[in-house]
């Protein structure tokens, strides 16, 4: 049996709701041969582990509710360990179009003028070429917010910090999938900072998303104000780290067997 190079990883919590329809629209991309799909049920309550258990998706199964950066880091494991070379994580609620998938996997082995190919690709919503997505007055103040920081600490411009449709190279879920290199509840603007700071190559490209249809946002009402605490929180350590304790600086820069 052929090598499969990619893995689609999908974190889920209680989107009995939507996770048919995001399997089947990946059913339909001509992936087969290349891709294999993951579903990581971060301990739902609804009917979401008997719905990929129906359709026939591989999935590993919380034993408790442990945080959507938890679950990502679950399959980025299960990524290591299984020697895939790529890897593309897309949320279970169908805000993620699938035509996304082909986009960011193509731009993750597309050498930039240099030679080099991105670590890591974002699905950006706020890009020229990006769908109209709704946002709420907090979470603008929010993406504001966090894109202030991502200037200020890396002098990079990145329009989409909160995106959790990305495309990662090997060298970069290799490192994420390490003790203590990601963050279990929001990895978000946190971690975009401290690729960027350690040598990664980080990239956006415009994304088609959709609003929400059904189940319910982890950042809805005011939560998106904790949220962005949390993170600044997470931010001010990580600059400790790297920049005054100068852990794992220019780490991105080394080869993924390096690191």
């Amino acid at each position: 049996m052929n090598k499969k190079e990619l893995l689609i990883i999908i974190p889920a919590y209680n989107e009995g709701k939507n996770i048919r329809k995001v399997l089947t629209e990946l059913e339909r991309l001509d992936l087969a041969s290349r891709a294999d799909v993951l579903v990581i049920n971060d301990s739902s309550t609804d009917s979401t582990n008997w719905i990929v258990k129906e359709m026939g998706y591989p999935m590993i199964s919380q034993l408790f509710n442990m945080g959507y950066g938890c679950a990502l880091q679950t399959g980025y494991k299960w990524a290591v360990r299984r020697k895939y070379d790529y890897i593309i994580q897309m949320d279970g609620d169908g805000q993620h179009d699938v035509c996304n998938i082909p986009v960011i996997y193509q731009r993750l082995k597309e050498p930039d003028a240099d030679g080099k190919c991105p670590d890591i690709v974002l699905g950006a919503r706020f890009r020229e070429g990006s769908s109209d997505f709704p946002v709420s007055k907090p979470k603008k103040i929010v993406y504001s917010m966090f894109r202030f920081l991502i200037r200020m600490t890396t002098k990079n411009r990145i329009s989409d910090p909160t995106t959790g449709l990305q495309g990662l190279s090997r060298k970069a879920f290799l490192y994420y999938s390490k003790y203590n290199h990601f963050d279990d509840k929001y990895p978000d603007a946190n971690m975009i900072i401290m690729m960027l700071l350690t040598g990664f190559r980080v990239v956006e490209v415009p994304a088609v998303m959709h609003a929400r249809t059904a189940g319910k946002s982890m950042h809805s009402g005011l939560k998106p104000f904790w949220y962005m605490l949390r993170v600044i929180y997470s931010v001010i350590i990580i600059l400790f780290q790297v920049k005054i304790l100068k852990k794992d600086a220019g780490v991105g820069l080394k080869s993924a067997d390096k690191i």
